[in-house]
């Protein structure tokens, strides 16, 4: 069981040089781009970072998190406990032009003066592992399928044409 806080900067050179692992905790309501997305968070993020250099000579971040987040439901908005896992392989760069030398394995990760802010990258993962949408079951929904359409049918004023090429032949015959 992870108790320990992982630090907010790291020299990750120095780590991959050494093959070190880092497991901890990060606080949650630390996100604050994640609070913008999702709202307030509460709890700790689970972080697991191997920092290596590879056969090819790239020095990389091979990573786990795992979160428990409240998200709103699509719709009745109310919160909804979602487990939110994502497994990385992060490349680390100086510049923008050794980030596109990458293979397409490896996402950039920028580092600025032989330093790396891990609350940013955990939380660019958290953002970037979020599910699209999220709902409740209908039946624990407080909002029901019926109240989400107005129970009328949309009418259109041109009948729907048997044919996909029946508009077609409409609009040549116009000419």
């Amino acid at each position: 069981m992870l108790t320990s806080r992982l630090p907010q900067r790291v020299e990750p050179y120095k780590l991959a040089a050494r093959a070190e692992r880092l497991e901890g905790l990060m606080a949650l309501d630390q996100f604050e781009r994640l609070a913008e997305h999702v709202g307030a968070q509460v709890g700790d993020c689970r972080v697991w970072l191997t920092f290596a250099i590879d056969a090819q000579g790239r020095r990389e971040i091979r990573g786990r998190l795992e979160a428990e987040l409240q998200l709103p439901c699509r719709r009745c908005l109310e919160p909804l406990f979602q487990r939110v896992e994502s497994d990385f392989l992060l490349g680390m760069v100086t510049s923008d032009a050794l980030a596109a030398e990458l293979p397409s394995t490896h996402e950039p990760v920028l580092v600025e003066n032989e330093q790396l802010n891990l609350l940013v990258v955990v939380e660019d993962e958290l953002i970037l592992s979020l599910p699209q949408v999220v709902y409740h079951d209908e039946a624990q929904c407080r909002v029901s399928r019926d109240q989400l359409s107005s129970g009328e049918e949309a009418e259109s004023s041109e009948p729907t044409p048997a044919s996909p090429f029946e508009v077609l032949r409409r609009l040549k015959g116009k000419n």
